[in-house]
């Protein structure tokens, strides 16, 4: 059985496969794919390969892919259904890398630190005791969650452990059981009461745009703002023209539309706006439990 794989694995998930499997590694671009995508059995891809009408053209001998990651964005789960193309992926494996991430922003918003490198005289000391200041605690604010799955909902744990009254909207009536005792509110009170914000909502066709202008401008100007979810689900025009606006508020951004981010991106050079490299996933644990979607993939194939 031939096996595509078009982006990283762990290497034990992927030394797994290829004892198994011919496993041919090449993205969708190159030479490998093109020489073996008549016969592949199956495709493991992570978040850039774009699995459509096309790709799955090129596939014809194609029975399972396997995403190595949570959503499936890019993934066409209706082309895949026609034509009997099984999809896996990896729902919970990134859950606590993400949560970390989360709580290290807010930290590094909410909570200035500043090291030594060298002796420092009395009074540079007192100077910058007196300069380092949180003017913010966090048991004092309000954490609003847009998408209260299993990511946002391990965040209320965390957030309300801190000391953050914590409230959610999420499109599904959730349990009051399931709730962490956080609150549920409407998504325009969630922008307009919260201190912090944290976007946790999925990749559904939908959730395009759905953090709007209406509710950005609604922001509190000294609000911090944070999405790990989809670039897509912003408007960074919107949100551009807000942090110019309040200076005191801030916009960290993890996960970009497109991304890479390209030099028309509306958010560069903004002071109070801060873009990662998508890194909220990039632990050793979760890229390793992620890959292992490999097993799903062989088990669908396997003779």
């Amino acid at each position: 059985m031939t096996v595509i794989q078009t982006e990283h694995l762990s290497p034990q998930a992927a030394t797994w496969l290829a004892e198994r499997a011919d496993l041919v590694v090449g993205d969708a671009e190159s030479a490998a794919f093109a020489a073996a995508a008549p016969r592949a059995a199956a495709l493991v891809v992570r978040t850039y390969t774009q699995v459509n009408d096309a790709l799955l053209a090129r596939l014809p001998a194609l029975r399972a892919v396997g995403r190595a990651g949570v959503g499936l964005d890019n993934i066409d789960l209706d082309a895949c259904a026609r034509r009997g193309v099984r999809v896996f992926n990896t729902p919970d494996a990134n859950t606590q890398a993400v949560v970390e991430y989360v709580t290290c922003l807010v930290c590094d918003a909410l909570r200035p630190r500043l090291f030594l490198d060298a002796p420092v005289s009395k009074a540079r000391w007192n100077e910058i005791r007196e300069e380092v200041v949180a003017h913010r605690q966090m048991n004092e604010l309000r954490m609003g969650i847009l998408g209260f799955g299993r990511v946002g909902r391990r965040v209320a744990d965390v957030a309300r452990a801190i000391g953050f009254d914590v409230v959610f909207h999420d499109v599904l009536n959730i349990p009051e059981s399931e709730r962490r005792g956080a609150r549920s509110v409407s998504a325009a009170e969630l922008f307009a009461t919260s201190d912090v914000v944290t976007v946790h909502i999925d990749g559904r066709a939908s959730n395009r745009g759905f953090v709007n202008a209406a509710l950005i401008n609604a922001m509190k100007p000294d609000a911090l703002f944070i999405n790990t979810s989809r670039g897509f689900v912003v408007d960074h025009v919107a949100l551009a023209g807000h942090l110019r606006a309040c200076p005191g508020a801030q916009a960290i951004l993890d996960v970009h539309e497109p991304e890479p981010i390209d030099a028309a991106h509306p958010l560069l050079g903004i002071p109070n706006a801060h873009l990662a490299p998508h890194l909220a996933s990039r632990t050793d644990a979760a890229m390793d439990a992620m890959s292992w979607v490999v097993r799903d993939v062989w088990d669908a194939i396997a003779p």
